[in-house]
C-alpha cells in the first residue's frame, strides 16, 4: 500500500519539473523577442567569418524584435578583410541603429576593427580605449610589396574614406589610419571626429546616444532618418552561443590543417591495422576540420589535394611502388597546405613550418610502415597449419599418444612422438597432419625431480 501512496507524489513532482523548465524557456524566449529594448553584442576576439556570422544573427534578432537600437561591444586587434568588409556591409544594411563602442578600458579596435567602429551609426568608446593602425598586411604579419601593396592598400582607403564620408566622420585621419597606421585614444578620437564621445560605461553610452539622428536602412533598400530613444532603456544581452564560441576555436588555419592531415592519417592507419580505434578516431578529426573549414575562406582545391596526398600514401603502403607514390603524396600534402586557404594577402593561409613539419612526420611514419612491409614480404611464406612447425605450445590432457595441445591461444587434437607426455608440459610441433598436429617433449623443457624422489644409491 506504501508504494501505491507514493506513486501518484513522484508523478506531480515529475510534471512540477517539467513545468518549471518549460516556464523558464518560455520565460527566455519572450525577454528576446521584447520590443522596445536595447540589443548588446560583445566581440573580443579577432576579425574573423564567426564574427560576421555572430554580428548577422545578432542585428537579425534586433531587427525582428523591433529593438531601440543594437550596441557592439568591440575590442579587437583586427582580422580578415573580408570578414570586417561583410560585418561592414550588415551594419550599414541594418534597420535598427548600431552603436559600435569600444569597450571595456584598455580595449582597442585596430585594423579592421577601426572600419567597424567608423561605420557604426553612433561610435564611441571608452576611456583608455584606442583606435587605428588600420595599414593592410599580409596573413603573415609582414608588408604588402611592389604594386600589390600599393593597390591594396589604395583600395582600402578608398573603402574607409567612403566609410567615414557615409557617417560624417574626419575621411582625413580614416586614410592616415590606414596609409601611416596612425592610432588615437578616445579624447583624441573624439577631438578628431574620428568617433562621436567617450562613454566609460553602458548606461552612460545609451545616454549620451539618446536623441541623435541617424540614417538607417528600410525594407525597400532606401533610408530613413531615426531619432535614438536609449536613455533608460531595458538591455538584452546578446553573447555568442555555444555554436559560435565553439566554431570561433576551430576558426584557426593550422587548426584546420592539422584536423584535416591527422584525421586522413588515422585513416590510412585504420586501413591498414582494422584495429577500429583510428577510424573512429579519423572520422572525428575529419567531421571538425569540415566543421572548422566552413568558417573559413577555404580553397577547396587545397582540400582535394591534402585528399589525393592520402590516397597516394595509402597507395604507397599497399602498393609495390619503391617510394614514388609516397614521395608524390607528401608533396600534394605540402602543396595542399600552402594553397588550402584565399590566395589574397591578406587572406589567412597555414604556418608554413606546420606544413613542413607535418610532411616530415607522415614522411617518417610511411618510411617505418614501408620498412616492416617489405621486412615481411622477404619472410618465407607459409601458411595455414604449415605456419605452426616449430611453433611452441602446452599439453592440455595427457597424450598417450593422443590428445589435446594449446598452441598460439588455440586447441588442437595432437599426436606425440614420444608418448607419453603429461598434461600441462611443454611441447614443439614438428608437422602436421590434417586437422591433427604432431608433437614432442620441448627440448628446453627439464622437468626438475622432487628432492624426496631422489632414485636409491645417489647422493645430492
Amino acid at each position: 500500500m506504501r508504494s501505491v501512496k507514493r506513486r501518484p507524489f513522484s508523478h506531480y513532482r515529475l510534471v512540477l519539473a517539467f513545468s518549471l523548465i518549460a516556464l523558464g524557456l518560455l520565460s527566455a524566449c519572450a525577454s528576446d523577442d521584447t520590443p522596445d529594448r536595447v540589443h548588446v553584442l560583445t566581440w573580443d576576439d579577432a576579425v574573423n567569418p564567426v564574427m560576421a556570422r555572430y554580428i548577422d544573427r545578432g542585428i537579425d534578432a534586433a531587427e525582428d524584435a523591433q529593438a531601440r537600437a543594437v550596441v557592439l561591444k568591440l575590442d579587437t586587434p583586427g582580422g580578415l578583410d573580408s570578414a570586417m568588409r561583410e560585418i561592414v556591409q550588415r551594419i550599414e544594411a541594418s534597420r535598427v541603429p548600431v552603436i559600435v563602442w569600444v569597450a571595456p578600458s584598455g580595449s582597442r579596435a585596430a585594423s579592421a576593427g577601426t572600419f567597424i567602429t567608423m561605420a557604426g551609426h553612433v561610435a564611441a568608446m571608452a576611456p583608455g580605449t584606442t583606435i587605428g593602425a588600420a595599414t593592410p598586411i599580409s596573413s603573415g604579419g609582414g608588408d604588402i610589396e611592389g604594386t600589390l601593396g600599393r593597390k591594396v592598400t589604395n583600395d582600402a582607403v578608398a573603402y574607409i574614406r567612403g566609410i567615414a564620408e557615409l557617417r560624417e566622420r574626419n575621411a582625413d585621419w580614416a586614410e592616415k589610419a590606414v596609409r601611416d597606421a596612425v592610432a588615437v585614444n578616445a579624447n583624441e578620437a573624439v577631438s578628431l571626429d574620428v568617433v562621436d564621445f567617450v562613454a566609460g560605461g553602458l548606461d552612460e553610452l545609451l545616454t549620451q546616444a539618446d536623441g541623435r539622428s541617424v540614417k538607417v536602412a528600410t525594407m525597400t533598400g532606401a533610408t530613413q532618418t531615426v531619432t535614438l530613444a536609449t536613455r533608460g532603456a531595458a538591455t538584452t544581452d546578446d553573447a555568442p552561443n555555444l555554436f559560435e564560441r565553439a566554431l570561433n576555436v576551430l576558426a584557426n588555419p593550422d587548426i584546420a590543417f592539422l584536423l584535416l592531415s591527422l584525421g586522413g592519417l588515422a585513416i590510412v592507419a585504420e586501413i591498414y591495422t582494422q584495429s577500429g580505434v583510428t577510424g573512429i578516431f579519423g572520422v572525428i578529426a575529419l567531421v571538425l576540420a569540415f566543421f572548422s573549414l566552413g568558417a573559413l575562406p577555404t580553397n577547396w582545391a587545397g582540400v582535394g589535394l591534402i585528399a589525393l596526398g592520402f590516397t597516394l600514401l595509402a597507395a604507397e603502403i599497399f602498393v609495390a611502388g619503391f617510394g614514388v607514390l609516397g614521395i608524390a603524396g607528401l608533396v600534394s600534402l605540402v602543396v595542399g597546405g600552402l594553397i588550402l586557404f584565399g590566395s589574397s594577402p591578406t587572406s589567412v593561409e597555414v604556418s608554413r613550418w606546420l606544413v613542413i613539419g607535418l610532411a616530415a612526420f607522415v614522411g617518417v611514419v610511411l618510411v617505418f610502415f614501408v620498412g616492416a612491409i617489405v621486412k615481411m614480404r622477404r619472410m618465407p611464406a607459409h601458411s595455414g597449419r604449415e605456419s605452426l612447425v616449430g611453433a611452441k605450445g602446452t599439453t592440455r590432457t595427457r597424450l598417450n599418444p593422443r590428445g589435446v595441445v594449446l598452441v598460439d591461444g588455440e586447441r588442437w587434437d595432437a599426436i606425440a612422438d614420444d608418448p607419453p607426455i603429461e598434461d600441462d608440459t611443454p611441447i614443439l610441433v614438428t608437422a602436421s597432419e590434417g586437422l591433427k598436429l604432431h608433437v614432442k617433449l620441448d627440448p628446453a623443457y627439464v622437468k626438475l625431480l622432487p628432492a624426496g624422489d631422489q632414485p636409491t644409491g645417489t647422493t645430492a
